[in-house]
């Protein structure tokens, strides 16, 4: 069975810090991709970052450059998404989904029908 489970939300203050995490199993982990993405109350999905397992290779949404670090620890098939300096504006439902292959260059943060899987989501609330 194909899982995808993201973990590690909350409310946090302005400024403050969350590490996310989105365990994997049920599928060739190395062989995929692992994208972030984000919905806000009323709002469209959004890429965040994404993050290809066979290379390491990164990228991320210009909106949290420099704010946000993704990251994998392999053997445990878990891929975290590290946020700093969060702003009210990054308050959303955090989602992480897989896709096989590398992330695509163009368009892994919009064309969420690429990802084969998707997890069920975890809250991230940013209090001002």
């Amino acid at each position: 069975e194909v899982q995808l489970v993201e973990s590690g939300g909350g409310l946090v203050q302005a400024g403050g810090s969350l590490r996310l995490s989105c365990a994997a199993s049920g599928f060739p982990f190395d062989d995929y991709a692992i994208g972030w993405f984000r919905q806000a109350p009323g709002k469209e999905r959004e890429g965040v970052s994404c993050f290809s397992s066979g290379d390491g290779s990164t990228d991320y949404a210009d909106s949290v450059k420099g704010r946000f670090t993704i990251s994998s620890d392999n053997a445990k098939n878990t891929v975290y998404l590290h946020m700093n300096s969060l702003q009210p504006e990054d308050t959303a439902v955090y989602y992480c989904a897989a896709e096989w292959g590398p992330c695509r260059d163009s368009t892994w943060y919009s064309d969420l029908d690429e990802y084969d899987y998707w997890g069920q989501g975890t809250q991230v609330t940013v209090s001002s």
